[in-house]
């Protein structure tokens, strides 16, 4: 029987059965809490360390104790861990955010000065971006939690990934959707207002990499295409040299040979936003995200980038 670490969350025992049912193996799953679910009160950029929510279910795997885990692909820190394999990318969601709103709202329909929830510092500049009118307030918490605040009435609206709806609710665009189905409508922001987080809306299965048995079997519910997308991706944040906490979005597309990587890094303090792409062929994703990192620090990333990190180093310090 194949132990499947996972976090806790509705969502993430939601996507490790998916994994196991898709295995068609004997399983059981195994919700852990990481760290930054032990301090669900705290700003995610008031943590000093990577991996926030796959540190303890990666150490479940890397000990023997579980067989794989189970991440959403968008909270691996760009680096790789000695001794660990990401096995498999089964075939990826929708990549994109949606605005959750009790009246369906599209982004440039919202009221003026309507407060919208995120806990993402990436959400937040391109919202700011296309309506610097609005109030963008921290929060965190499940899906649930963000969902109950806009029926309550504490907030007008919140962010958050199409592919996490899609993997908790039966259809997010028709109808209530959040617990006990609440009276809210999902509306898809595009790529031009909001790029997704890289790797966004794919999930990556790791388990050890001297662990022959569990890569065959993961080999088996690998997609090629999305392998590409997400290294891709996630090529362009590794060289970029951005932490999870530094605001950059990137999405990849795929047709037939080609590849064409977008992206953006932002900064949080000045509220600029720099967006670019980049092509080349499927053959040569980290290419790309090399070539597409390049033109966004001719821009002015690489200033971008150096205070970023230093106002980090300064937060952690005081």
């Amino acid at each position: 029987m194949l132990r499947i670490a996972t976090r806790r969350s509705a969502l993430a025992r939601a996507q490790a059965t998916q994994v196991g049912l898709a295995l068609g193996v004997e399983f059981e799953l195994v919700p852990m809490a990481t760290t930054g679910d032990l301090h669900p009160e705290r700003a995610v950029g008031a943590f000093d360390t990577k991996g926030l929510f796959v540190d303890a279910i990666r150490q479940a795997v890397a000990d023997g104790s579980c067989h794989l885990a189970v991440h959403s692909a968008k909270d691996l820190p760009a680096e790789a861990v000695d001794g660990l394999a990401v096995g498999a990318y089964p075939r990826r969601e929708d990549p994109r955010d949606v605005l959750v709103t009790g009246g369906g709202h599209l982004l440039r329909s919202l009221p003026s000065l309507a407060t919208i929830g995120t806990s993402s510092g990436r959400r937040r500049l391109q919202l700011l971006r296309v309506r610097p009118d609005l109030q963008v307030l921290a929060v965190r918490g499940n899906v649930d939690t963000r969902l109950r605040k806009v029926a309550d009435g504490e907030l007008g609206g919140v962010v958050v990934a199409l592919a996490g709806l899609r993997r908790l609710y039966t259809d997010p665009d028709v109808g209530g959707i959040g617990p006990l189905g609440l009276p809210l409508r999902a509306v898809t922001l595009e790529p031009g207002e909001c790029l997704p987080a890289p790797a966004q809306g794919a999930l990556a299965i790791e388990c050890r990499s001297d662990d022959d048995t569990t890569l065959a079997a993961l080999a088996a519910v690998d997609d090629p295409l999305t392998r590409v997308a997400v290294e891709a991706e996630r090529g362009f944040q590794r060289a970029l040299g951005g932490g999870c906490l530094t605001p950059i979005g990137a999405l990849a597309t795929v047709s037939g040979d080609r590849l064409e990587l977008a992206g953006m890094l932002a900064d949080p303090v000045r509220r600029r936003v720099l967006r670019q792409s980049a092509t080349g062929t499927v053959d040569a994703p980290s290419q790309v995200a090399r070539d597409l990192a390049t033109r966004i620090r001719e821009l002015g990333g690489d200033a971008m980038l150096r205070n970023i990190e230093t106002r980090a180093r300064a937060g952690h310090a005081g």
